[in-house]
């Protein structure tokens, strides 16, 4: 079979990538066709029948792009998986959703397919882990849900935690009052709120505590009825904190538990409670846990690299010392 494919709804360079990377791509997933890329048009030569299957995968390269405004390599490796289209098709993930409208019209929604399987366990569950390396989005995509919620009225106020452990640093000699101490724990959810929410509606929701900011310690004692509650960074909590956490869930809660299981700043490294939490709480009905990986990460194309180099030196050398 001779197929011609013209390229008409986007830049052709959306598809063939800078110095031809994407139609690389293409060529690796289809070494019996013969894939010839010249200006907008595509030529395949080959089986029929994956000549067909190719330009399925194209034009759902094409939609991608056209419902998410992006198209990295992750994406297109995602697509091109069977897995990814099987899914997609059975549970609509290509379907955009926006969550929230924010600052200087950002549009916050989930990007990638295990983003969007937090959203919907979200909805669906009333407690979900989302545990994943940095740059999966798992906290930002919480803290929308978390905006939404609030925005629609289904829950009375947001609160936002983290256990309060120095990453290598100490803060302790700081100046300034307990806040000012432990603002630097919480800065990133800060940031999340900044970009959507206007700054003086969220100094107001501060201000009359609609949404909450404070340190895990905070929690003991608390019964947290009508919220939307993130506990961010719990690979840092220890199993006793964890429990006291999970057991502040009131009435018309949502509680949402987000981990990165490779960056535990803890002393010692086997105080963490987020894995035994997770297998405890694995078969639990209404329950639910997200698993994020690479393929998820939406920040610089560095930061998969970094995980990458990092990942391996970890593997080396625990493979050294079990030798």
């Amino acid at each position: 079979m001779d197929k011609s494919i013209t390229i008409e709804s986007i830049d052709p360079i959306v598809i063939l990538g800078i110095n031809d990377k994407k139609i690389a791509l293409f060529r690796k997933y289809f070494p019996r066709l013969k894939i010839v890329a010249r200006g907008n048009e595509i030529k395949v030569i080959g089986d029929d029948e994956m000549a067909n299957v190719f330009e399925q995968k194209l034009q759902l390269a094409i939609e991608y792009y056209l419902k998410f405004n992006t198209l990295t390599l992750k994406n297109l490796e995602a697509i091109l998986e069977d897995e990814f289209v099987l899914e997609a098709k059975e549970e609509g993930l290509l379907e955009e959703q926006i969550l929230v409208y924010g600052n200087r019209g950002l549009k916050v929604k989930a990007r990638t397919i295990n983003q969007k399987r937090v959203v919907r366990s979200v909805n669906a569950k009333d407690l979900v882990f989302a545990v994943g390396p940095a740059g999966t989005g798992k906290t930002y995509t919480a803290v929308a849900l978390a905006v939404r919620a609030l925005k629609n009225k289904q829950v009375k106020r947001i609160i936002l935690t983290r256990p309060a452990v120095e990453a290598g640093e100490h803060l302790g000699f700081l100046p300034g009052d307990l806040k000012d101490k432990l603002d630097p724990y919480l800065q990133p959810l800060y940031d999340a709120l900044n970009d959507m929410i206007p700054p003086e509606r969220l100094a107001d929701f501060m201000e009359q505590k609609v949404i909450q900011i404070a340190p895990l310690a905070f929690m003991r004692g608390r019964t947290l009825d009508n919220a939307f509650v993130i506990l961010d960074e719990a690979q840092n909590a220890t199993r006793s904190q964890l429990k006291m956490f999970l057991t502040r869930m009131g009435r018309s809660a949502k509680f949402v538990i987000t981990g990165d299981l490779s960056q535990i700043d803890l002393p010692r490294r086997n105080l963490s409670g987020l894995l035994p939490t997770l297998k405890i709480l694995e078969n639990v009905e209404d329950i639910d846990q997200v698993y994020l990986d690479s393929r998820d990460i939406i920040r610089h194309p560095l930061v998969d690299k970094v995980i990458k180099a990092f990942d391996k030196l970890d593997k080396e050398e625990e493979d050294a010392n079990n030798s």
